[in-house]
């Protein structure tokens, strides 16, 4: 670490230890490290004695809510708060409505490369395939525990914002991290099945949908979901059920890319890419953020018009 981050890393550990009521939130249409690193820290917190909301916009998604004590977790806060931390987020937009009446956030821990240090603090490790995997590190740095409740949140963080271990920033102590979170009576098999296999009969319904207007052209390949496949199918989430990993393990596309239409007149745009090519910046196009392999924005306007958009602009990665 730097001086800088050494010097912002004591006074993490001293802003946690002196707070008493606390408030954790993350991203809208949370996914496995949003969940996991917002349940995680809130619980650590929690464990150690202090008064803990535990804020999700959107809530938990029901692929998530086997997770012990994910029902503590709240749409909306309420009270004041000592110390106000947003986890897994790379732009006070993204926390939807969960801080609407707060100040500016406290800290903000977060891996993202497109991240903006939108609150006073600002842990960034853009190089970390995971929010959680950042806290596996630091928790007990900072005088938190890491329970058996705890490192399964975290393992769950890992796991899906890896996909099993298996995007490109995968290292070394990615593994030995989670070797050390399954040692406390942690069953990463459960989890694994649990966070990217088991899916609802309405997702898999879902997807047919999706998969019926799949198109690909020059290595990139996309579909889209609209509101009328969602109600089809009694899909309850506003997400793709993660439609958009199977379109990327399809050969000879390194781009693939997804559209969801949403209820508010929106789009959301998931992008997903194979090594070298980064999809953080065509998200970013679009004022939206991610990671170079996989990426997403939230786009007003009419599904095909947004299309047309994205899969031009897009075009640019494979040319």
């Amino acid at each position: 670490m730097t001086t800088t981050l050494n010097r912002d890393f004591k006074e993490i550990r001293s802003r946690i230890q002196s707070a008493h009521r606390i408030l954790i939130t993350s991203h809208v249409r949370p996914d496995g490290d949003a969940v996991g690193s917002t349940l995680a820290f809130g619980l650590a917190l929690q464990e150690a004695g202090k008064d803990v909301q535990m804020v999700l916009a959107d809530g938990v998604p029901r692929a998530l809510r086997h997770l012990k004590n994910s029902e503590k977790i709240q749409k909306k806060p309420s009270g004041v708060f000592d110390l106000i931390v947003v986890v897994d987020c790379s732009g006070l937009d993204r926390v939807g409505t969960a801080l609407d009446e707060y100040p500016k956030p406290d800290l903000n821990i977060d891996h993202h490369i497109t991240n903006l240090n939108f609150a006073h603090i600002n842990l960034v490790e853009s190089t970390t395939p995971s929010t959680a995997e950042m806290l596996a590190r630091y928790l007990p740095q900072w005088g938190l525990e890491i329970s058996q409740i705890v490192a399964e949140a975290l393992l769950t963080g890992i796991i899906t914002d890896t996909l099993g271990f298996r995007t490109s920033n995968v290292q070394p102590q990615t593994l030995r991290t989670a070797a050390a979170l399954m040692e406390l009576d942690v069953d990463m098999p459960k989890l694994y099945t649990k966070a990217l296999h088991e899916r609802s009969f309405e997702a898999v319904r879902y997807w047919g949908a999706g998969l019926n207007h799949i198109e690909m052209e020059n290595q990139i390949i996309w579909t889209t979901l609209s509101n009328a496949d969602r109600e089809a199918s009694n899909y309850p989430g506003k997400d793709d059920a993660d439609l958009v990993s199977l379109l990327a393990s399809v050969d000879g596309a390194v781009v693939a890319v997804i559209f969801i239409e949403q209820p508010n007149g929106m789009i959301k745009v998931s992008w997903r890419a194979r090594p070298g090519y980064d999809t953080s910046k065509i998200a970013a196009q679009f004022d939206g953020g991610g990671h170079k392999a996989a990426s997403g924005a939230t786009i007003e306007g009419a599904l095909d018009d947004v299309k047309k958009q994205v899969i031009t602009a897009t075009q640019m990665l494979t040319q």
